[in-house]
Parts: structure tokens; sequence; C-alpha cells
């Protein structure tokens, strides 16, 4: 059973490999050209006296840094769209691996030859389920790990690992995007019993559960810190703690937010004056600790084998129902 699951489903892996390969080709050059400017304008050192406070006192070594990582991202920053093709990865394993999986054995006719073998459908789907399964997990682990190193760089240069788009391509989140898209793409194929149609619920249902746990669940994890301090104190949020900034303003006197969008300073002693703001005016920010970077790729990374592992329940049910 293991060797025929093999067979039908080697050219897949070999040409999984050879595309890995082949992105592994342009990874490692530029990731070492980035690693090596990273290390050579001294940004690693920069970036590490800078410590994990979420504020500092604005002096001229902290503008410095700043500045370094601005040249670094304006040198490497175009590196970002090359990022984007690792977010689409994860969803064609589902369209190309998972839809087809039970769809195209039913929509052909195959699936009949091997129950009549003396093989139970429980045991031909949890054969094919776990082998594509495990060599899915094994290559995204690999995958996972080579991009971590490769966008560690413009990530501590940048704004921190908790962002969008910098938190979904490093870490375990990878892995667990990329098990989630190979259920449900199962799940679709026994239910739609045809590859199209599956392959095209696989891309559309990955889409809308991804955006919905970035964008309404991720916040949310744990509640937002707050920080406000005054424009002329000499205190600055620290670019070095990778802080995962979700809103900014400025308060008045009294703590109501009067600009949104927008920050004071730095102002002279006597402080600043803004028409709107008044006299007494805080810059305000709420924000996500970047150490909670381990912490929320867990609790993600979680969601989505938990979806995974629902939805493979959901399609050995199918498998028992198809004629």
């Amino acid at each position: 059973m293991i060797w025929l699951i093999w067979r039908q489903h080697r050219k897949q892996v070999l040409f999984t490999l050879a595309a890995l390969a082949a992105l592994g080709a342009l990874m490692v050059p530029t990731g070492l050209a980035m690693h090596a400017k990273y290390d050579s304008m001294g940004l690693a050192a920069c970036r590490a006296a800078l410590g994990g406070a979420s504020m500092i006192t604005q002096t001229d070594a902290v503008a410095r840094c700043e500045n370094l990582g601005h040249e670094f991202q304006q040198e490497f920053g175009g590196m970002v769209f090359v990022a984007i093709l690792f977010v689409v990865l994860p969803v064609l394993v589902g369209v190309f691996f998972g839809a087809p999986l039970v769809a195209r054995e039913v929509e052909q006719g195959t699936h009949r030859l091997v129950w009549t073998q003396g093989v139970t459908r429980l045991q031909w789907a949890l054969a094919k389920f776990g082998l594509v399964g495990a060599m899915t997990a094994v290559l995204a682990i690999g995958y996972a790990l080579g991009v971590s190193w490769w966008f560690r760089p413009l990530v501590s240069a940048g704004n921190g690992r908790l962002g969008y788009f910098s938190f979904d391509v490093q870490g375990i989140v990878p892995v667990a995007y990329t098990l989630f898209a190979l259920a449900l793409g199962v799940f679709a194929g026994t239910y739609w019993r045809k590859v199209l149609p599956a392959m095209g619920i696989s891309l559309v249902g990955f889409a809308v559960v991804r955006i919905a746990v970035e964008v309404l669940a991720r916040p949310r994890f744990l509640p937002a810190q707050n920080l406000t301090f005054a424009p002329a104190g000499g205190q600055t949020p620290n670019p070095g703690a990778g802080n995962w900034v979700m809103d900014v303003g400025v308060r008045n006197a009294a703590g109501d937010l009067v600009l949104p969008n927008a920050q004071l300073g730095p102002c002279p002693p006597d402080g600043c004056f803004d028409t709107v703001a008044g006299p007494g005016a805080q810059n305000w920010v709420q924000f996500q600790p970047g150490d909670r970077f381990w912490l929320f790729q867990g609790i993600e990374a979680g969601i989505f084998v938990l979806l995974a592992a629902v939805l493979v329940l959901f399609a050995l049910h199918r498998v028992r129902t198809i004629a």
C-alpha cells in the first residue's frame, strides 16, 4: 500500500524538491549577502545595544541605529517582493497536493480497484493522508527554517518579527499553514469529488481563514499594551524592541485622543504647541510587545494545526460515504 501511494505521488514530490532547490539557489546567495551586509554595517551590535525596553532616551546612537536600518532597507527592501512567494507556497500545497489526493481517485474511479483488493476505506485513507502529510511536514519544516534564516536581517533592520507579513514567513507558523492547506484540500476533494472545484475551494477557503485569523484574531491573542510619553521628554519608543505598533495618536491633557495616526515631536524643552492638542499633549502608542513573538507563534500554529486535525477527521468521515 505504501509503495503504491509513493508511486502515485512521487512525481509531485520530485517536482516540489526541484522547485525548492531552485528557490534555494535564489535564497542562499541573497541571504548570505544580506547577513554579511547586516553585520558589516554594525547593525547587529547597534540593535543589541538598544536592548529590549519599550522606551529609551533619544540619543545620537539611537538616531544612528535608525539611519543604518533605513539604509539597509533601501538596499535590500526589494527582497520583500520575493518574500511574497513564501506567503503563497502553503496554499499551493493544498491546491496541488491536497485537493487531488482523493478527488482525482474518485473522478477517475481508481479508488474502487483499491477497495476490492482487501484494503478497507479507512486503511486506504489513513495510508494516503499519513504518507502525504508526513512528506509535506518534512518539506515544510525545511522550507520554514530556510526562510526564517533568509528573512532575519530584513526583519531585524525593520519593524520587528510581529508585524504583518514578517510574522507569516518565520518561526513555526509556515509549517502549520502548510498542514492546514493540505488538510483543507483533502477535505474539499472528499466533498466535491472533482479536482478543479476542490482546488478552487481550497484556494478560496485558505485565503479566507488566513485573513480572518491574521486581521481579527492575532491582534487579540493577548491584550495590547499602551504607552504615553511627552513629545519634549527626550524619551522615544525603542526601535530595537521589535514591538508590533498597532495604533498611534496624540492625546490631550484630559486623555482624549485628538490626533489619530499622528505623533508630536521631538520638541524643544519648553514643549510643543498644537492648536488641536493644546498644552500638556502626550504621544500615545498601542502595541504588542516584541517578546510575545514565540507565544503568538505557538497560539496561531495551534489554531491551524487544530483546524487541520478537524478537517482530516471530516475527510475520513466523508471517505466512508463515497460510492
